[in-house]
């Protein structure tokens, strides 16, 4: 559907009566969520949108860095909801799609009923470590421009965050590099600069106004994660923290059936 004057892929799962936003990650799409969402052991009672963020998988990727803010985003979300006749959804969101339904969730309190983040971050509250991420996030983002975009999908598949997705069937790891070739040059490297972790504005100091349940989860394996949420749980009041073992960032990836079982109990209760 044509969003705001951008083309987005959105997909739907299901024809239940509560709606459930899925929000990838980084380099990833909405197809990504198809394993977890087979484990919910009550998926009959929801329906699933999928979206593919702005530069990701279907979605166009714009040539403007500016079109991919946070706040741009947003708007388009509120869109896409408000052409689907959806007045109340939950939220479900991975990483850069995590960051995007918390910053979601703080904007347009009244719309959202549920929120889990998996392996989700605020913001950066420190403006020399905003500025550092900025600069980080460019390098990645030329990168992306002057080598292409294999070379840079077989740099970040090997990069310390995913090096627990070794223990993944070979299978599995094929179709996950195989899906991250499914992007856009520009869309990745405009994606970088336009929402990056140091580019959005921190929610550091809103998350003790939030009022909407929030499921907070980090694997194990990802201990720099695993401290954002603890630290997260300690200022959101209706929150609850989990730990998974033998996981590390992408918890639905690694671990579906596990993480399944409580992603169903927290959206049904």
């Amino acid at each position: 559907m044509k969003i705001n004057g951008v083309y987005y892929h959105v997909d739907k799962i299901g024809d239940g009566s509560h709606h459930v936003l899925m929000l990838h990650g980084f380099t990833g799409n909405g197809r990504n969520f198809h394993d977890l969402i087979a484990e919910l052991e009550n998926a009959d009672d929801f329906t699933f949108i999928l979206i593919d963020l702005l530069g990701h998988g279907k979605t166009e990727a714009p040539g403007d860095t500016k079109r991919y803010s946070m706040e741009n985003t947003i708007t388009d979300l509120r869109t896409i909801l408000e052409r689907l006749e959806i007045s109340k959804i939950s939220i479900y969101g991975y990483s850069l799609g995590g960051r995007v339904a918390l910053s979601f969730a703080v904007a347009s309190p009244m719309l959202v009923r549920k929120l889990v983040l998996e392996s989700a971050s605020p913001g950066l509250e420190i403006m020399e470590d905003r500025l550092a991420r900025i600069k980080s996030d460019e390098k990645l983002a030329e990168q992306i421009e002057k080598e292409g975009l294999k070379s840079f999908v077989d740099f970040w598949t090997d990069i310390p965050l995913f090096q627990s997705q070794k223990k993944l069937s070979v299978s599995k790891q094929e179709a996950i590099y195989q899906q991250r070739l499914n992007n856009s040059s520009v869309g990745l490297a405009n994606s970088l600069r336009g929402i990056g972790t140091g580019v959005q504005p921190s929610n550091w100091e809103l998350l003790d106004k939030m009022d909407c349940p929030v499921l907070l989860a980090a694997g194990e394996q990802d201990e720099k994660f695993v401290l954002i949420a603890q630290e997260m749980r300690k200022m959101i009041k209706k929150s609850l923290f989990f730990k998974i073992s033998d996981a590390g960032h992408a918890i639905h990836v690694e671990q579906p059936r596990k993480f399944g079982k409580i992603v169903s109990e927290f959206l049904s209760n």
